[in-house]
């Protein structure tokens, strides 16, 4: 549900959140030692009353936006490249548990989130803001002693199967909602979930509908399951299994040979199925007991467009304990299949609805804003630096490639004409891979317990496949951000 106001109203809402943190950073640290805690407001009689707030306000400024395509493709718009704007959100909520007897639960949440943008952002969109539902569902929770469990719950709210590859952020945010960098908006709108656990092992069936922007709604509806063995903390193994039943979203598919424009397939994730199979582990002890590996391969399939797709990724890292600092260095190689234009099949991989924060699925930094993980493949490094326990320090780099030549990257981008042996082509996607080289150090300070300060600095440096878009040496595209949020 979204609730339509005057922007003078979200406005004021964004500013809010401001004056709230600003008030909560100068409050004296006694404050926050209190061992109460004042967003319990009732507990006794097996009734428990909680109230939730979350608020964020965040600084953005970017330079050479989308490496500068628009001073190229579309120079008479009027679209600025270098710009600057500020974004916020409020999201109260309200929630319950209350104890029955045999071991059942009946538990509930609601909150809605009020976000905002002054300036322009990076999509060209500015003053923009409202007011959403964000979660309202109703569950029901049997917690089994020496058997299995389960829980059961319907309604808005915040879901992941798996490590997030392909189900996880339900919400858009930007655009007509605004806080396009902070993204606010995490829950499904529709959220029917069953969950059986016993032991090691959480089996979880689900039917998920997105919570896009009117603009934008896609219908995509999912149903599915997860089966999740986590024998320890840090160890797990599962298998995620589901399939679009309705939806209106299209495909491109890439021109025959590359040559010509991409056709577009009209609602053509309907009938879409996916398996995705999934791992973490620490496979030694002793010496090496604080390496970890991942693992990760999704299969899609669609007979009725003759659909065949993959991603996958394969991560090692390793915990430096031991040294000062903490270091924790981590390498990681991600792909997802793009269109061949030599076949007749459709080989373009949907990432759905993945979580694309830099610490899970996003494709670099800066090119995660152009490239969605489609046709493109990444050598990441990250290294993660703790000087303080309320200090992280963290170096991520992201060396990006396209699959697939002369094929859509993103839908519907970089389709131009190309002089080849004396005449005119109209191709898409790059003509080769080498797509962009991102840096992204960011810096995440505790300010109290609750309160976080975040300042990142960005720059994606554009490879020869980027070049090949504009036929030149395109600009480096910078940017920087420092925000503060808190979640009670």
């Amino acid at each position: 549900m979204r609730i339509l106001v005057p922007y003078n109203v979200t406005g004021q809402v964004v500013w809010m959140a401001g004056a709230l943190l600003s008030a909560v950073l100068l409050a004296a640290p006694a404050a926050f030692a209190e061992p109460a805690d004042p967003f319990l407001l009732h507990d006794g009689d097996g009734l428990v009353v909680r109230g939730h707030l979350q608020l964020g306000v965040n600084a953005v400024t970017e330079q050479n936006l989308f490496w500068n395509f628009s001073g190229t493709f579309a120079p008479d718009t009027g679209f600025d490249p270098d710009t600057e704007w500020i974004e916020g959100y409020l999201k109260p909520g309200l929630s319950f548990e209350r104890s029955l007897d045999d071991g059942l639960t009946i538990y509930g949440k609601a909150s809605l989130v009020a976000s905002g943008t002054l300036g322009t952002d990076a999509f060209d969109t500015g003053d923009t803001g409202g007011v959403t539902l964000e979660e309202g569902y109703l569950g029901l929770r049997f917690n089994g002693v020496d058997g299995p469990g389960f829980d059961l719950s319907a309604g808005p709210r915040e879901f992941t199967a798996g490590t997030g590859m392909l189900i996880a952020n339900g919400g858009s945010s930007g655009f007509d909602r605004g806080a396009l960098k902070l993204g606010p908006h995490k829950a499904w709108a529709v959220a029917a979930l069953g969950r059986l656990s016993w032991d090691k092992v959480t089996t979880t069936a689900f039917y998920l509908d997105a919570n896009e922007a009117p603009d934008s709604d896609t219908g995509t509806r999912i149903v599915g399951v997860d089966l999740r063995y986590q024998p320890s903390d840090d160890s797990f193994a599962g298998v995620t299994a589901a399939t679009v039943v309705a939806s209106s979203a299209p495909y491109p598919k890439a021109a025959p040979g590359g040559v010509g424009v991409p056709s577009i397939l009209p609602g053509a994730r309907d009938g879409l199925r996916l398996i995705d199979l999934y791992g973490r582990t620490r496979p030694f002890d002793g010496a090496l007991k604080n390496l970890f590996m991942t693992a990760e391969l999704a299969l899609e399939r669609n007979d009725d467009i003759d659909l065949q797709a993959w991603a996958g990724r394969i991560q090692i890292g390793y915990v430096f304990a031991d040294r000062p600092w903490s270091p924790t260095l981590v390498y990681s190689y991600q792909t997802f299949s793009g269109d061949d234009p030599s076949t007749s099949r459709l080989e373009r991989f949907d990432p759905l609805y993945y979580e694309g924060s830099p610490s899970a699925w996003s494709t670099g930094s800066k090119s995660s804003m152009v490239f969605i993980n489609s046709n493109v493949a990444s050598h990441q490094i990250s290294l993660r630096l703790s000087p303080t326990p309320r200090d992280t320090l963290t170096l991520r780099y992201a060396h990006i490639l396209a699959d697939q030549l002369r094929s859509p990257i993103q839908y519907g981008q970089a389709t131009r004409v190309d002089v080849s042996d004396g005449g005119l082509d109209a191709i898409a996607g790059v003509t080769a891979h080498h797509l962009s080289d991102d840096l992204f150090l960011e810096y995440i300070r505790v300010l109290r317990p609750n309160l976080y300060l975040t300042a990142g600095i960005s720059v994606s440096i554009p490879g020869a496949g980027v070049d090949s878009i504009v036929n030149a040496n395109a600009p480096s595209w910078t940017g920087a951000f420092v925000n503060l949020v808190a979640d009670f």
